[in-house]
């Protein structure tokens, strides 16, 4: 199968518009809409000779995040009869149940792998490393002794947030917060350094000044400021880190190779804002740094959304990698990046295979793809199109747009999976409305909820064993002295927050295999809003003014 064709499109993430059949670009985790251009070529063999003969019609925007290219198959021995095969239907639904199994001794396999790699990548920065181990430079988490306002701009997407939080210390914690929320014009995310990072310190110029009227600062201090930037760079120190590439459908490059917090420290100087930037981290640091402030016993943080990732709280003298002295603290959060973890016990699929082989980066973060929002949904519509064609799931006539990626998000799967109704009407309006699907047999949509269950139950049971992982390096999934210890997970994301039977799955799994009694030691809780108010902690924790200073 080959696809040449030149691509240009935007995006907006948990939206849907036409796609199909072949998915050229995707960037994860972005905020609102972005676009980008791309020329490239795709060849993919199928083993069935089913497909072949495409022809590129048009590209338009995925659920989360992807530039898609519309095309027409021609299409050969497709069931032709309009009568489901029930027996073709339901040994492809129990085949794909069978490879996406995780017993109990497959999640114990993952985790030990997961902690193997994270080792690996604390003993040095080869690039053969699965996981990065990224040095956060966060060495002084918040201890809810907090106080001051403090300042925070969360740049990850096309619109960015400026946040307010005034701390009041253990007895008052957050005594005042506000935010706004801005929209970076599209002509800026493609202009120079200077237009954006100038537009950004503007509005940041504009909130500080509403504020500033109730607002009043110690003599002689500065406001400082928490810097959530969600784009990948090289940092060096707490507030300083270098631009390794855009994403998201910015392309400013003069940034490129450039640190970015100078960049906005120079832009907040041509406003005449006096602002210090204390931090620079991501959402999932943000995320850690916010459970932290409500529990002391988080030790890591997860975000399990469109994108996943995890960080933790290692022992300083544990990073081989680490250069120069140890931190007083004597630890050191590190910012894991395992979307990009792999496995041979990964349970996975020929859908699996085809989704990576068709990605933008195949190959690479083989983990983020089979446990995140963003491809759950498109796992489920690529096992529905081949009880379409196979089995004639839905008749005689194939819906168009079960033949688009992305058109089937993982919100859908959710409401499916969890539709509680007698008749499962949830499931009969989302096939209708969503894939034009009509006149639904009760069986049918019980066999969708059943590919549902299968596809999301495997992502929170991987997540779990995950999770294990991390509290295995750290000496935290036996029983024993350490384990006696509680330790907290802190968890943000809508795919966490939102699919409650993705969540109860993931915890079982936990449960599972710390067994009960670690199990009662380990608390998995949600902690929102990481990189907003985690933003602001890490700026106070941080701060000039702070004993550790």
């Amino acid at each position: 199968m080959t696809v040449s064709c030149s691509l240009s499109g935007s995006f907006l993430k948990n939206h849907h518009s036409n796609q199909h059949n072949v998915v050229v670009s995707h960037t994860i985790g972005s905020l609102g809409f972005r676009s980008c251009s791309r020329y490239a070529t795709y060849r993919r063999s199928s083993s069935s000779g089913r497909y072949y003969g495409m022809e590129c019609r048009k590209a338009s925007a995925s659920a989360y995040g992807a530039i898609i290219v519309t095309c027409n198959y021609n299409k050969k021995e497709e069931k032709k009869s309009g009568v489901c095969d029930w027996g073709k239907a339901e040994e492809i639904v129990k085949e794909v149940e069978e490879q996406c199994a995780t017993p109990v001794g497959l999640l114990r396999e993952v985790a030990e792998a997961m902690a193997r790699e994270m080792e690996a990548g604390l003993s040095s920065d080869d690039p053969s490393n699965l996981l990065k181990m990224v040095i956060t430079y966060v060495d002084s988490l918040p201890t809810g002794d907090e106080k001051g306002h403090f300042y925070a701009l969360d740049l990850g997407g096309t619109n960015f947030r400026v946040l307010h939080v005034q701390f009041g210390g253990k007895d008052g914690r957050v005594v005042d917060q506000d935010f706004v929320e801005v929209t970076i014009p599209a002509n800026l995310m493609v202009g120079t350094e200077k237009e954006l990072f100038d537009y950004i310190a503007s509005e940041l110029a504009k909130f500080v000044t509403k504020e500033g009227r109730n607002l009043s600062l110690e003599h002689g201090h500065q406001r400082e400021l928490g810097f959530t930037f969600s784009f990948p760079v090289h940092q060096t120190a707490i507030a300083s880190g270098t631009l390794i590439k855009w994403s998201k459908g910015f392309s400013v490059s003069e940034t490129v190779g450039k640190d970015v917090v100078v960049a906005l420290k120079e832009a907040m100087e041509r406003q005449g804002l006096d602002m210090r930037v204390s931090a620079l981290v991501n959402d999932t640091v943000g995320t850690l740094a916010g459970g932290r402030y409500r529990n002391e016993d988080v030790m890591a943080a997860v975000i399990l959304g469109t994108g996943t990732n995890a960080c933790y709280v290692e022992r300083a003298d544990a990073i081989a990698k680490w250069k120069g002295p140890l931190p007083k603290s004597g630890y050191m959060v590190v910012n894991t990046e395992w979307g990009n973890f792999w496995s041979s016990h990964l349970p996975m699929t020929e859908f699996d295979k085809a989704l990576d082989v068709e990605s933008i980066n195949p190959g690479d973060h083989i983990f983020e793809k089979l446990i995140s929002g963003m491809y759950l949904g498109e796992i489920v519509r690529r096992v529905l199109l081949k009880l379409a064609v196979e089995a004639a799931l839905f008749g005689d006539s194939i819906p168009s747009r079960l033949r688009e990626p992305y058109a089937l998000g993982t919100p859908h799967i959710s409401a499916m999976h969890q539709d509680t109704s007698s008749d499962l009407i949830v499931v009969e309006s989302t096939l209708k409305n969503v894939l034009g699907v009509s006149s639904i047999p009760l069986k049918t949509r019980e066999l969708v909820v059943k590919l549902c269950s299968i596809v999301a139950v495997r992502a929170a049971r991987l997540a779990g064993a995950g999770i294990v992982g991390i509290l295995k390096k750290l000496g935290r999934d036996v029983n024993g002295t350490t384990s006696k210890n509680k330790t907290a997970v802190a968890i943000d994301g809508g795919l966490y927050e939102h699919y409650t039977l993705f969540r109860h799955n993931m915890q079982t799994a936990v449960e599972e295999l710390l067994g009960s009694e670690v199990s009662e030691t380990v608390i998995l809780e949600h902690s929102r809003d990481g990189s907003g108010i985690g933003a602001t902690l890490l700026a106070a924790s941080n701060s000039q003014y702070s004993s550790k200073s």
